[in-house]
């Protein structure tokens, strides 16, 4: 590695493939091996969880570290290991008592949060701190630590007074989830106590990790333009639109990638036939037709004929799904259109889907669950995706489904207003338009959204120019390292004026 290279340590609680919750787990492993390959030296610290710890083969104890916690000092071991998924070293938080548990992250198997959350991200937060400060004398000091959401918010507060500290990034993934605890938890973790405060970590007689690193990051970053301007209002802000109204000036957003190496239709091993831009046609009929195959015996002409509308998501009013349960008997009246949904959630919903699947077995095709193979079959053999979230900090599926020819319909919000430009007059003549706006939470706009998509499909020329467009766009990581390599190194002076609340 040339000596010259920018040391970042990333921190997180989970990593595609080791634990992954969600989003989150999958930026936290795109994003570090962009920067990897543009020259980067990365390390990327984890919590020893028990489900990480069995995935690691070779591992070499980096030292011991004697950090605060909920009841007195916590001994701490750190390890490093090589795993074959991560062109890097893997850093591990190995703390039995607080991580080597099973099941979720975050969550027991009752579903309630584990009550010791804050002590297990406080203690976290703690060591990455001192790691940022190479408190072992392993000789990798990072010139940056990136953090992302609120369990490792408190990393940049405790660096904020240190001398010769690293640059701190804060990443917002979904402001939505705060990280909010006791003044209780506060007192036994003995945070330092000029941090209750409203300018510091206070938070509504509680205080908030998220809001830590909000406040003491040099910088933070979100993951897309639109949702960084959005959760400065009221209506996204989840009551911190104010500071972070406050600290604009540190506030950048940063589009996510999506892995094309995984999501690629004329590489997809998950399809029935590959396709690119330049020959969009065969394969996506192949894949529209074993797609409707799943669901019936055969797929007939009337079936292959009509537009075939998808989506992939979770089942929770975020993503809009009881516009899409309200929009489909509509259209099942008034048009031709089938509909094939895979996702779960709340059980009100998908109850109501099975529901609407059984009345119409041909026209409307449902699966509960998540399944990978089923998820890459929908983008490539639908002919358009239904994405009407309501609040949507960047969204990846908007950018598979461009990538697949699958033009989508979505709201005017975070992510999706920054990836997908509606078809109108103008843009369909000088080929920018790649999908379906609509600017009104509601289901009426939805309604005509998707009636605009459906009288385009009629017009084979428009309709595949419109695919193209979506298909010859790049939303590879490359750009998004770009940006953050470019932050990352601007001085702490010039990017941020951090307040010290003394």
């Amino acid at each position: 590695m040339n000596s010259g290279a920018k040391k970042i340590l990333f921190v997180a609680s989970e990593a595609y493939p080791l634990v992954k919750t969600g989003g989150l787990g999958d930026v936290v492993y795109s994003l570090p091996h962009a920067l990897h390959a543009r020259g980067a030296d990365v390390r990327l610290l984890l919590p020893g969880y028990r489900a990480l710890l069995r995935q690691l083969d070779q591992v070499r104890i980096l030292g011991w570290l004697d950090v605060r916690g909920a009841e007195g000092i916590v001994s701490v071991r750190i390890l490093e290991t090589r795993h074959p998924e991560y062109a890097f070293p893997l850093w591990v938080v190995d703390c039995p008592s607080l991580f080597d548990r099973p099941g979720n992250p975050y969550v027991g198997a009752s579903g309630q949060d584990w009550p010791d959350n804050a002590e297990r991200f406080a203690v976290f937060a703690r060591v990455a701190a001192l790691l940022g400060l190479d408190a072992l004398d392993t000789g990798w000091q990072p010139e940056v630590v990136h953090t992302h959401d609120w369990q490792t918010g408190l990393v940049a507060a405790f660096l904020a007074d240190q001398p010769a500290r690293p640059k701190t990034v804060f990443t917002i993934h979904n402001l939505a989830y705060g990280g909010y605890f006791s003044h209780g938890d506060f007192v036994r973790l003995q945070l330092p106590s000029h941090w209750w405060s409203p300018e510091s970590v206070e938070f509504h007689g509680g205080f908030s990790m998220l809001k830590a690193g909000i406040v003491y990051a040099d910088a933070v970053t979100t993951v897309s333009p639109t949702y960084a301007a959005e959760i400065c209002t009221p209506e996204f802000g989840f009551g911190l639109d104010g500071l972070l109204l406050s600290f604009k000036h540190k506030l950048h957003g940063i589009l996510n990638g999506i892995d094309t190496k995984i999501w690629n239709p004329s590489t997809d091993k998950h399809l029935s036939a590959q396709y690119s831009s330049s020959r969009i046609l065969p394969g996506k009929r192949r894949n529209k037709q074993s797609l409707i195959e799943h669901f019936l015996p055969q797929a007939d002409d009337a079936a292959m004929q009509a537009p075939l509308l998808g989506q992939v998501g979770r089942l929770v009013e975020q993503k809009g799904i009881d516009w899409v349960l309200a929009a489909i008997p509509v259209l099942l009246a008034e048009t031709n259109a089938r509909f094939v949904l895979l996702g779960s959630g709340q059980t009100i919903y998908e109850q109501k889907l099975i529901r609407l699947a059984k009345q119409h077995p041909e026209r409307v095709f449902v699966e509960i669950g998540y399944d990978e193979l089923l998820a890459h079959q929908i983008e490539a053999g639908a002919d358009m995706f239904m994405m009407p979230s309501r609040f949507e900090p960047c969204g990846l599926n908007q950018m598979y489904s461009l990538n697949y020819g699958t033009p989508p319909i979505v709201f005017k919000t975070g992510g999706l207003a920054d990836t997908v430009v509606d078809a109108d007059k103008t843009t369909l003549k000088d080929a920018t338009a790649n999908g379906f706006v609509f600017e009104t939470p509601d289901v009426a706009s939805f309604l005509n959204a998707i009636r605009r998509a459906l009288a385009l499909y009629q017009k084979p020329a428009q309709w595949r120019k419109l695919q193209q467009t979506g298909m010859r766009q790049s939303f590879d990581w490359a750009d998004s390292a770009g940006h953050y390599l470019a932050l990352y190194s601007t001085s702490i002076s010039e990017d941020s004026h951090v307040i010290h609340t003394h």
